[in-house]
């Protein structure tokens, strides 16, 4: 295939791009969430006395959430991770669908094969650019490049066809799973990373009543508080995870689907109009 060296090149130049993004992400994320928590949860002003060791000001949600302890920021961290990684597949998975809506695109595609007319399928495909008309547009050229072959017969066109196709697919559609690994993995350290939280403040709480006499009542409501804060700060970011993760699996699959639908037809055309 005549056009095969140059996706692959630009498929590695991707993949180390994506994961030079994904790591200075992870850090940015990272250390954002820490000037929130230090600098704005953190802020002297949210707490009795204008001292941040003291106790919230009545209804201060960002001092209640800054004494939820040092697990606090790594969970900020990840939820934001969760929305950058999230803005970045949809973009990326936007370009791959391409300019127009790809049902409609496909349905025009198939419509040019109906009519034999390849050379007006192939415009379309430059058209609507994007991983799907790419794909397309290569069993398409491919299709052209058979039909001038005078050793192989219908049956191995077909296949070549096919493999084409197939090999295309395999070029464009790794580029649209990168940094979905991300997510998916943020749907577990989310929950465990809050669980670690809430043990850790429990710790304190039981701490603050095994002290001899009347139990420590602020080290105990600090504990408890510390252990809440950390459970929904955790749970929050696995959910928006996993509704992140599903969506952007579920747009993938919808574009692969839009892909085998066209590919076939353009085998099927070939073998009927070639008999």
């Amino acid at each position: 295939m005549s056009n095969a060296p140059k996706p692959t090149t630009a498929k590695k130049e991707t993949s180390g791009g994506s994961s030079i993004f994904a790591g200075l992400a992870i850090v940015i994320c990272i250390a954002i969430a820490w000037g929130i928590f230090l600098f704005v949860m953190g802020n002297p002003a949210n707490f009795e006395g204008g001292d941040n060791n003291n106790h919230p000001l009545e209804g201060n949600y960002l001092g209640m959430i800054y004494k939820g302890g040092v697990v606090v920021p790594f969970l900020i961290g990840m939820f934001l991770m969760v929305i950058v990684f999230s803005i970045e597949r949809f973009f990326v998975i936007s370009k791959a669908a391409g300019k127009g809506n790809v049902d409609a695109f496909v349905k025009k595609v198939q419509g040019f094969l109906s009519s034999s007319n390849i050379d007006s399928a192939i415009s379309e495909c430059d058209k609507q650019k994007g991983s799907v008309a790419a794909v397309i547009k290569s069993g398409l050229l491919k299709y052209k490049e058979v039909e001038a072959d005078t050793v192989m017969n219908t049956e191995q066109k077909c296949l070549a066809i096919q493999k084409d196709i197939e090999e295309a697919t395999a070029l464009e559609m790794p580029m649209l799973e990168q940094n979905l690994t991300v997510i998916s993995t943020l749907v577990s350290i989310g929950t465990l990373v809050g669980l670690l939280g809430t043990v850790v403040g429990m710790i304190k709480a039981f701490a603050a009543l095994a002290t001899a006499g009347a139990p420590d009542q602020a080290a105990l409501a600090n504990g408890i508080s510390e252990a809440l804060i950390n459970t929904a700060t955790g749970i929050g970011t696995s959910t928006l995870a996993i509704i992140s993760y599903n969506f952007f699996t579920s747009k993938i699959d919808s574009l692969t689907y839009s892909i085998d639908e066209a590919g076939f037809s353009i085998v099927q055309t070939y073998a009927s109009t070639h008999r």
